[in-house]
């Protein structure tokens, strides 16, 4: 009698745990939570692109948090983040930091053609700027040339562009792009150096408030003159035109992977160029008539 009560109970126990749902706790593609690191002058790409991918998995969370690339990077590497948008190209040190930390070699998912502008205010007498007259004013000592914070995006990828060390630049800093913009005419005779995707939103009512307060300077870089543009970025021929990338310490095909996978498919695209920056992957449409 003793063993066929042990034995119903095991039937009992077996059939509980049979009939229980699987876990979902573990994330995938489509399901679960992660954060990503943008620098402030791409982030509205970035977070148009999370929006989108929110919108086509509801069961996922991708929390965008704004911070220096180079910040951004770190907290990859402390996992504190799942992936990071970075602009410019890693240094040796930073690679192999990566695979130190992350145990694999970084692989670059390239999503967006970004640029560096230069604005002055619209009664500003100034209609171009030259390359050389950009290197020049990192190195006279002037600080002529006002960006939105040290070591930022904008900076890291000038210098790199340039060929100039970080700590030999020198330069005014106010905080916030749109800070530049609004407070420039404060200072006379100086320039902002701000990123394209602040401006890049040709139908957006914030952008066109911003567009009244400056306008944005051509560059002219051996004899010609040039406009960011879609046009130039597309091409790459606007001399301070810059990829967007993410990267990820994900190894696995979970969340990170599947927004990178989103942002470079046409869907993912169509959002980048909505959000009036060039699509770094094109995709040809060809009609054939008959």
């Amino acid at each position: 009698m003793k063993n066929s009560f042990v034995l119903c109970m095991m039937l009992v126990f077996l059939t509980t745990v049979g009939c229980s749902k699987p876990k979902t706790d573990s994330p995938t593609y489509n399901h679960g939570q992660m954060v990503v690191s943008t620098d402030p002058s791409f982030a509205s790409v970035t977070e148009a692109l999370a929006d989108a991918y929110m919108i086509s998995y509801p069961d996922t969370k991708i929390t965008v948090v704004q911070q220096k690339e180079d910040l951004g990077f770190l907290a990859l590497l402390k996992n504190q983040v799942r992936a990071v948008v970075m602009s410019r190209s890693l240094t040796p040190a930073e690679t192999a930091a990566f695979r130190q930390h992350i145990d694999m070699e970084p692989q670059p998912a390239k999503f967006a053609a970004d640029a560096i502008l230069f604005i002055v205010p619209k009664d500003d007498p100034r209609t171009e700027i030259t390359y050389d007259d950009v290197q020049s004013m990192l190195t006279d000592g002037k600080k002529n040339l006002i960006f939105n914070g040290t070591n930022s995006s904008d900076v890291n990828f000038i210098a790199e562009r340039l060929k100039l060390k970080l700590n030999s630049s020198q330069y005014s800093v106010l905080p916030g792009h749109e800070n530049i913009i609004r407070e420039l005419h404060k200072f006379p005779g100086r320039i902002g150096v701000v990123g394209y995707n602040i401006l890049s939103r040709p139908y957006n009512s914030r952008t066109s408030e911003l567009l009244q307060h400056v306008k944005v300077l051509p560059v002219i870089y051996q004899g010609k003159s040039y406009q960011p543009s879609p046009e130039t970025l597309i091409n790459m021929s606007y001399p301070f035109t810059r990829v967007l990338y993410f990267l990820t310490n994900e190894g696995n095909f979970s969340i990170a992977n599947g927004l990178i996978r989103y942002s470079c498919t046409q869907l993912g695209q169509m959002v980048v160029q909505k959000d009036g920056l060039q699509p770094y992957n094109l995709y040809r449409r060809e009609v054939q008539m008959r």
